[in-house]
């Protein structure tokens, strides 16, 4: 018997923080129930998916101040379509087939949602997103 779906979710951090309520849009319950367990779950794989992007493209990243770092993690999430997909496909790969469904059904919206998410992330974990600390990120 297939267990993916149950293994999936068995990984899964909680997030208390954010709940789930029946005056929610769907797309809000699934953000709170689906996307931000899967972010934080797949937090190191995130961070060493970008520092690798900024060092293929020249590591400038690293040498310009904050405003303008914070700046480019937008940029480059909004603008980089292959990038984008490449973050797409680390996040959806951990949805069950019921999750998938669901995004199916509304993934324009919550694409936007998921890659909001994604910049907010990594705007927020500045300190991490340095070449050396791949290997401590987890």
């Amino acid at each position: 018997m297939n267990d993916r779906h149950i293994d999936i979710l068995r990984i899964r951090p909680q997030i208390k923080k954010h709940q789930t309520f029946e005056t929610m849009s769907s797309e809000e319950r699934f953000q709170n129930s689906t996307l931000r367990p899967v972010l934080k779950l797949q937090n190191p794989i995130l961070l060493a998916s970008f520092v690798n992007y900024a060092t293929k493209h020249k590591g400038v990243f690293f040498d310009i101040p904050v405003d303008k770092q914070m700046a480019y993690i937008e940029n480059a999430i909004q603008k980089d379509q292959k990038f984008r997909n490449v973050l797409k496909g680390l996040i959806i790969g951990q949805f069950t087939m019921e999750e998938y469904t669901t995004y199916t059904q509304n993934s324009s919206k919550l694409n936007k949602r998921m890659m909001n998410l994604v910049i907010t992330r990594l705007q927020n974990q500045l300190q991490l997103l340095v070449p050396q600390t791949l290997s401590k990120v987890e």
